[in-house]
């Protein structure tokens, strides 16, 4: 999962980028409205982080911004402002949640991994694939019961296709989500890294459809 963070106290966004991190997603920081605008706009990310009171263009225009041009990723507001009408304006604008500052960093990672789980349509928190399940809010993957210890990109890949699973996701969207954006990006190595899991959970456990990309099934709903 690749997540956009749009905070300009240097702090708050070194601190939320190291959570993001240790929770399996890749991390994009921006530090102005302008920069967030944009990124958002040319990017494919899984979710944003949003501070409302962003210099250059305030948070509110930025998400106005990216509903109209039709960018439908999950956005969670944070701001230090109190004010209930500022909530309702943010949610009516388009915000997936809210969390007012200060907060606790459990909250903001429960929060988010909630809009990741409802914009995939996906209710539980643990995910289930054939004999595979993977607990997103303890990074933990098992098979039959038998926990599997999985490398960071391993279990961001594994995480991306679960999320997603009844749909075959193509190596180069893959790609885009595996990685933040000054990484290399090539489609090459999401067949290594898929590689890996299936000596890790068995062949037979993502799906490979040739010419369109990887699949695993969907045994959620």
């Amino acid at each position: 999962m690749k997540i956009l963070l749009a905070e300009d106290e240097p702090r708050i966004a070194a601190d939320i980028a190291t959570a993001l991190k240790a929770s399996g997603m890749a991390v994009d920081i921006v530090k102005d409205g302008e920069a967030a605008w944009f990124a958002g706009d040319v990017e494919n990310y899984d979710a944003a982080i949003l501070d409302l009171g962003l210099p250059k263009l305030d948070g509110l225009t930025v998400l106005k911004r990216w509903r109209a041009n039709a960018r439908r990723f999950p956005v969670l507001i944070l701001t230090a402002r109190g004010m209930w009408t500022e909530r309702v304006d943010g949610i009516n604008s388009g915000a997936d949640d809210y969390l007012p500052k200060p907060f606790e960093m459990e909250e903001l990672l429960a929060r988010l991994r909630a809009i990741l789980r409802r914009s995939a349509g996906q209710a539980a928190p643990v995910l289930r694939s054939g004999p595979l399940l993977l607990d997103t809010r303890q990074m933990r993957i098992s098979l039959r019961g038998i926990p599997v210890a999985l490398s960071p990109l391993e279990y961001r890949l594994l995480a991306f296709l679960m999320h997603h699973a009844g749909r075959v996701v193509a190596p180069t969207e893959l790609a885009e989500h595996l990685y933040d954006s000054g990484n290399d990006r090539d489609p090459n190595t999401i067949e290594v890294i898929v590689a890996r899991l299936r000596r890790k959970l068995g062949s037979d456990v993502i799906e490979t459809r040739r010419g369109f990309g990887y699949l695993m099934p969907d045994d959620s709903r």
